[in-house]
């Protein structure tokens, strides 16, 4: 197996290196987190003209027609500059559910105009008591003459407070743990009884939550069969916790070059305090952490093309348990080696720290994949 990028995927990968080097240093973003809109709509643009949108997407969908490596060379490039536009939210959830389920005309509505940039997209899934449990789902969509009427609350919806439309995950049949029975629906953001409470989360990115009060749609708003949605958010879960996997991958290995650079120009005793050579070793280990996690996110992005679900999701609770060991290990590094300014807002490793955290604990911490890997 030839693991090495193709010169169209280097040529991706460059070009969104040159965007983060130069275009999006850290004090931009710190004052983009602190705007009322969290993000930068000129990036946003930049992105569709770049053509990072349409990465995944089939070209008879319009898309570039890519493959999750070739998503996973975008994400590491959001980690490396902690970009805040909801890319994951937009391109892997929202994005990944419309491209399983949707029919032509629908892609054509919804899907295609995210890629251009044109339009914002959010996956509203989870809910307040589901925890990382896919298939708990208590948000109801009952037949309500030629159309849906959707009653409950979803929370933590990624890039939901900026999104002109929710692909939300409703019960239509079945009891409230039940994989069968889930559907997918698109609902305009601006529907009456519906409620979107947005907020800024620890690491600088944007959520919200949502409330379902009676909210009415057509059926032509349905995506794919009535009750049979599971397996595609299964299957676009799996694809999410690739591909924050190779964003944890940038960030860490942003973290690794802040430090290495630190321990080579902080002096203490008259010399740079890199020459200690226990702190050489933390280093090392450092760097050994980071090439786990790099071999770890490929081989996630690699077993997305598996056919068996079984076994697809153990090799991506595999990804996210290593994931989330190194990052925890390169993070808390990073922080002690440069001693208590580490944890300041004004120095940028704090804040991949905290971004790393929250990765920690996305579609699923350790302990929860542990547990799915084991039953596997």
């Amino acid at each position: 197996m030839d693991l090495q990028y193709t010169p169209e995927q280097n040529q991706l990968r460059e070009s969104v290196e040159r965007f983060v080097r130069e275009e999006y240093d850290f004090t931009r973003r710190r004052k983009l987190a602190a705007s009322d809109l969290g993000h930068d709509e000129n990036c946003w643009r930049s992105y569709a003209e770049f053509g990072w949108l349409a990465v995944p997407f089939s070209e008879g969908d319009g898309g570039i027609g890519g493959d999750a490596t070739d998503t996973g060379i975008v994400m590491e490039g959001v980690g490396r500059g902690l970009l805040l536009e909801p890319y994951l939210a937009n391109v892997v959830l929202a994005g990944g559910v419309l491209a399983a389920l949707g029919s032509t005309g629908q892609k054509a509505e919804w899907l295609q105009p995210m890629m251009t940039g044109q339009r914002k997209l959010a996956l509203a899934h989870a809910e307040p008591e589901s925890r990382y449990e896919l298939a708990h789902c208590e948000t109801t969509a009952q037949r309500a003459g030629a159309g849906w009427r959707i009653d409950g609350r979803k929370s933590f919806v990624q890039g939901g407070g900026v999104a002109d439309f929710y692909v939300v995950i409703a019960r239509t049949s079945g009891q409230r743990d039940d994989a069968q029975g889930l559907t997918a629906l698109v609902v305009d953001a601006n529907a009456r009884g519906l409620e979107v409470k947005p907020y800024a989360t620890h690491d600088g990115t944007r959520a919200a939550d949502l409330v379902f009060d009676g909210v009415q749609i057509d059926d032509a708003r349905r995506l794919g069969e009535a009750g049979a949605a599971f397996p595609a958010l299964e299957r676009v879960i799996d694809q999410a916790i690739a591909a924050i996997a190779s964003e944890a991958v940038g960030a860490m290995g942003a973290l690794v070059d802040m430090t290495l650079e630190y321990l080579k120009t902080r002096q203490q005793f008259g010399r740079p305090i890199g020459t200690n050579q226990a702190l050489q070793h933390r280093m090392v280990d450092m760097y050994i952490a980071l090439d786990e996690a790099r071999s770890m996110a490929l081989y996630g992005a690699l077993m997305l093309g598996e056919a068996d679900p079984a076994a697809r999701r153990k090799a991506l609770s595999a990804t996210k348990i290593e994931i989330d060991r190194t990052a925890r290990r390169v993070g808390q590094e990073a922080v002690q080696l440069h001693g208590a300014m580490g944890v300041t807002e004004e120095l940028a490793v704090g804040h991949y720290f905290k971004r790393l955290s929250m990765i920690g604990v996305t579609f699923g911490d350790m302990s929860w994949h542990l547990q799915r890997h084991a039953l596997a």
